[in-house]
């Protein structure tokens, strides 16, 4: 079977990125790949674990309460209109909100989990 994506990062809200980044910097011994305010990415662990801020964040309620887990992959391709394509054509919706489509595209799988496709992620 011929891949649509390669899975390349994973992506953690936080109300402030810096200090999970450093977390998870130290309990898995990554590197900063690239770092602004509102964002940051980690390698050194096959993927990308990246930590963007999102405004009134709330931890989860785990494992049940009103808060579920909050997590979404992000899938390195190479073409976005043809990944965009080959994963409606597999299932998948488009978002309401493309906050830039030139660069990503935020799809919905089958179960409303959001997820992106992106042709900047690396080849790590």
């Amino acid at each position: 079977m011929t891949a649509i994506a390669r899975l390349a990062a994973v992506s953690l809200d936080a109300a402030d990125p810096s200090p999970l980044a450093s977390f998870y910097q130290r309990l898995l011994g990554l590197d900063v790949f690239f770092e602004s305010g509102d964002f940051i990415a980690l390698k050194g662990a096959g993927v990308l674990l990246t930590i963007q801020r999102v405004d009134d964040h709330r931890a989860a309620d785990w494992p049940s309460g009103p808060i579920p887990k909050q997590l979404h992959l992000e899938l390195a391709v190479d073409d976005l209109d043809a990944a965009e394509e080959q994963a409606l054509a597999i299932g998948a919706r488009k978002a309401t909100e493309q906050p830039a489509p030139d660069r990503w595209r935020v799809l919905i799988d089958p179960a409303g989990h959001p997820f992106c496709v992106t042709t900047l992620i690396p080849d790590v």
